[in-house]
């Protein structure tokens, strides 16, 4: 039995990046053996164990062989018979496919380390193919490791997986984990411009087809920058777009909120009061339960504009409740026409004063 630390977390240690977690490939051991010495098995499709003491993930060696569409189409034999070459070989990338001894000692059989040094994002063989995902893995990639650019063997794989329609078999939540990670990452503009170059855009962000994504340095989050992207899209594209990706409600309300309104918002001063009470209350600025700061800060990034007067029109529009019309009596469609007359009133106040 050997165990040896493999995948991302060597991978970030021999680029000096922090380490998050580690995992661990175990080989020559069984199922048995693993739970004997004290390690809780997770794994059902295959053998994962967690560690007795550091909870660390353990899987035994395995080889994969494709027998069906989507993630779940794949048999596995893992074994004492299954050597540590023949787990790194399934592996998506080289840099991915490297393993460490115990002694300290590097195991790298497909050239990762050399692809480290000359920053390359190369497939480690054809069983690339196999998982369609990997398209996306290696946009992300590309886009948490800003120096690194696709090997042009690897680029024309993907090409060819996009033209054949194998991303089509995707299931919508790996695709949505993949891009909310590169959406968190130093460079996510590369994501999307390694996906265009290998013209793998569709079908899951067709409507960003054509679309130069350039995200604005002030947006430095998932959730806002994901509401950066429909900046430059009509209502209904980012509509579209958030529902074949099942994005979680808070990203589709921003990506529609932007679309329907954010011009508005970013021209305000040159607007109507009524159109301007139409776009604040869309994005929650007339209710103290929803916070408007996302979308501001998305409209005021992508158009370079100062929106600090329009966020004093906001909290002032806010403080405005239904106690004082009451107070005079007032319900029903009354009331609601006192406060939406009140609330414009304050519009024309604050764009007058300046």
């Amino acid at each position: 039995m050997e165990i040896y630390l493999v995948g991302g977390a060597l991978r970030d240690e021999l680029l000096g990046r922090p380490v998050k977690e580690r995992d661990w490939v175990v080989v020559g051991s069984t199922p048995e053996e693993m739970r004997r010495l004290g390690y809780r098995q997770v794994g059902r499709d295959f053998p994962v164990f967690l560690h007795p003491e550091t909870a660390e993930e353990h899987a035994l060696a395995r080889t994969e062989r494709k027998t069906g569409p989507g993630h779940t189409g794949f048999v596995c034999h893992a074994g004492p018979d299954v050597t540590l070459e023949d787990d790194l070989r399934r592996r998506d990338l080289t840099i991915n496919a490297m393993a460490r001894r115990g002694d300290g000692g590097l195991v790298d059989p497909f050239g990762g380390r050399r692809d480290l040094q000359g920053r390359v994002l190369r497939h480690v063989s054809d069983a690339f193919v196999e998982d369609p995902l990997r398209v996306f893995r290696v946009a992300r990639f590309a886009a948490q490791l800003p120096g690194f650019e696709v090997a042009p063997e690897t680029l024309a794989l993907m090409s060819r997986m996009a033209r054949e329609g194998a991303l089509a078999e995707l299931a919508a939540e790996r695709v949505w984990q993949e891009l909310h990670k590169a959406l968190g990452a130093d460079a996510p503009e590369r994501f999307f411009r390694v996906l265009a170059q290998a013209s793998a855009m569709a079908p899951w962000l067709m409507e960003l087809c054509g679309v130069e994504v350039v995200f604005p340095h002030a947006l430095t989050d998932p959730h806002t920058r994901y509401g950066a992207l429909a900046w430059n899209l009509p209502p209904e594209a980012a509509a579209d777009l958030s529902r074949r990706l099942k994005a979680p409600n808070r990203f589709r309300y921003l990506a529609e909120q932007v679309a329907t309104h954010g011009r508005t918002l970013a021209e305000w001063q040159a607007q109507s009061p009524e159109q301007v009470l139409e776009a604040i209350s869309a994005i929650g600025g007339t209710v103290t339960q929803r916070d408007p700061e996302p979308a501001l800060a998305v409209v005021e990034a992508c158009a370079g504009c100062d929106l600090s007067g329009l966020r004093r029109v906001v909290d002032r529009v806010r403080s405005i409740g239904s106690e004082g019309f009451r107070d005079r009596g007032l319900s029903g469609k009354a009331l609601g026409e006192a406060i939406r007359a009140a609330r414009l009133e304050r519009i024309r106040s604050v764009r007058a004063s300046g």
